[in-house]
C-alpha cells in the first residue's frame, strides 16, 4: 500500500549530519531503504510517546538509538519497585524519582544528539491537542481506556497518526491508526467496554518481556512512517501469544459510520473521556476525586482500632487468587472475591453487614463500592491503600507487591 508520510520534504533543507553522527548511525546509512535522506529524515523527526512505563521505555530507547531528532514525553508517575520487572528504562536507583527524570536522563546517555522534551502533567481533553500539535507521530503507551480514545480522537482532529500498543499478561497487541490513510481506533471499539470488564496490568499483571516486543513493533512501526517505507500496520491489528509465541493479523476496515472519522461525524472537539468510559484515566484524575468523595474510607490504623474493639466487620478482599496467595487477611475472617466476580455473587454479601472493601492498593476497591452502592449497598468502607498499606502500617510480616 501507499501512504503519506507525515515528514513534510521541505523539514530536511536545513537538516545535515555532523561526522559524528554517521558514524553512530553507519549501520543506517549503508540500508539504501535509509541512507542519508532518511536519516536525516528520523533527525527532522519528532514524537510523542503518552506514557514512560513498560511500552514507553523500549520505544523511548530504539527511537533515541534510531535518531529520531525530538522525542516528547507525557507522565507524571514516579518509578515504583513493581515497575522494574519491565519498564527497563529505569532502574533500582531511580526508585521514587519522577519517570520523566530517569527517562530522560537514559535517552541522553543512549543518545545525546536527541532533544527530550517533558510533560508532567495527565493528558486531559483540556491539554491534548496542544501537546499533540508540534508532533509528526503519536504513539500510544498507555494502559487505560479513556486515555485511548482522547489519543485516538486529537489525532483525528489534528489528522496525525497514533501507533498503538496494548499488553496484558502473555497478550498484546499493535496497530497504525491513521484516519487519513485507514481507520481509526473508534472505527475497531466505537464503544468501551463495561466498566471493570477487563483489568488493567496493575490488576492482572503483565509478564515482564512482553512490553519489549510490543514497544519494538511500535517503534519499528514510527520509523517506518517516518522514512515511508514498508507497509506500516494501518488497517491491521497485529496480535501477540507469547504462550504460544505466535502472531496473527486481523484486517481492519474504515467505518463509514464512525462518529469521528467516518462520513459525518458527530465528534468534532474532546469529550470527557472518562464520563465515556465510566472510569478514571488518572489515579489524581477529577473522576476519582468524585468517586473517593462519595466512599467513606477508612485507614489500616482504623481498621485495627475497630476490630481489636471488637466491631463486627465484614472484610471483602476483591482481588484476584493468585494474589491472595500472596498475601491476605485470612487471620481476621476476610472473604475472597475477585472483583470481575461481584455482581453474580452479590447473594453472598448481607446489606444490613458493616463490610470493609480491599484491594492491593484501593483502586479496585473504590470501583468495588461504587458498584455496590448502585446495588443498595450502603454501609461499606474503602481500605485506604489496600493490603500493602496495611503491610507497612500494621503487619509488616506481610509482604508488599
Amino acid at each position: 500500500m501507499t501512504y503519506q508520510s507525515p515528514i513534510d520534504p521541505a523539514a530536511l533543507a536545513d537538516v545535515t549530519l555532523s561526522h559524528q553522527e554517521i558514524k553512530r548511525y553507519s549501520r543506517h546509512l549503508i540500508m539504501p531503504e535509509v541512507g542519508m535522506n532518511g536519516q536525516k529524515r528520523l533527525k527532522a523527526a519528532s514524537v510523542l510517546l503518552i506514557g514512560a512505563g513498560g511500552l514507553g521505555s523500549p520505544l523511548a530507547m530504539y527511537l533515541a538509538a534510531a535518531g529520531v531528532g525530538r522525542i516528547g514525553l507525557v507522565d507524571y508517575d514516579t518509578v515504583d519497585f513493581s515497575n522494574l520487572h519491565r519498564q527497563i528504562i529505569h532502574g533500582t536507583k531511580d526508585v521514587g524519582r519522577l519517570k520523566l527524570e530517569s527517562a530522560k536522563d537514559r535517552i541522553l546517555d543512549i543518545n545525546p544528539h536527541v532533544q527530550v522534551d517533558t510533560y508532567e502533567v495527565p493528558l486531559t481533553s483540556a491539554n491534548a491537542l496542544a501537546l499533540f500539535a508540534p508532533y509528526d507521530v503519536i504513539i500510544d503507551g498507555t494502559d487505560n481506556f479513556p486515555t485511548r480514545y482522547l489519543t485516538n480522537d486529537a489525532c483525528v482532529l489534528l489528522g496525525k497518526p497514533n501507533v498503538y500498543g496494548s499488553i496484558f499478561r502473555f497478550e498484546g497487541q499493535a496497530s497504525v491508526f491513521y484516519a487519513a490513510e485507514g481507520p481509526c481506533y473508534r472505527c475497531l471499539f466505537p464503544e468501551p467496554p463495561p466498566p471493570g470488564l477487563v483489568p488493567s496490568c496493575a490488576e492482572g499483571g503483565v509478564l515482564g518481556v512482553l512490553p519489549g516486543t510490543i514497544g519494538a513493533i511500535q517503534a519499528t512501526e514510527a520509523i517506518k512512517l517516518i522514512l515511508g517505507v514498508g507497509e506500516p500496520l494501518i488497517g491491521r491489528l497485529l496480535l501477540y501469544d507469547a504462550t504460544a509465541m505466535s502472531f496473527d493479523e486481523v484486517r481492519l476496515r474504515k467505518n463509514p459510520a464512525c462518529p469521528i472519522c467516518g462520513e459525518n461525524p458527530t465528534i468534532t472537539e474532546l469529550i470527557d473521556y472518562e464520563q465515556f468510559c465510566g472510569m478514571p484515566a488518572h489515579d489524581h484524575s477529577e473522576f476519582a476525586a468524585q468517586t473517593n468523595g462519595r466512599i467513606p474510607a477508612i485507614t489500616p490504623l482504623e481498621l485495627k482500632q475497630r476490630l481489636d474493639a471488637g466491631d463486627d466487620l465484614f472484610i471483602l478482599d476483591v482481588r484476584e487468587p493468585h494474589e491472595w496467595e500472596i498475601s491476605n487477611l485470612d487471620s481476621l475472617g476476610a472473604v475472597l472475591i475477585p472483583k470481575g466476580q461481584i455482581l453474580e455473587r452479590l447473594n453472598e454479601l448481607d446489606t444490613a453487614r458493616e463490610m470493609v472493601v480491599q484491594c492491593k492498593t484501593g483502586g479496585r476497591s473504590a470501583d468495588v463500592i461504587w458498584q455496590l452502592q448502585r446495588h443498595g449497598f450502603k454501609k461499606l468502607l474503602n481500605l485506604e491503600g489496600g493490603i500493602n498499606r496495611w503491610a507497612q502500617e500494621v503487619d509488616p510480616s506481610l509482604p508488599t507487591y
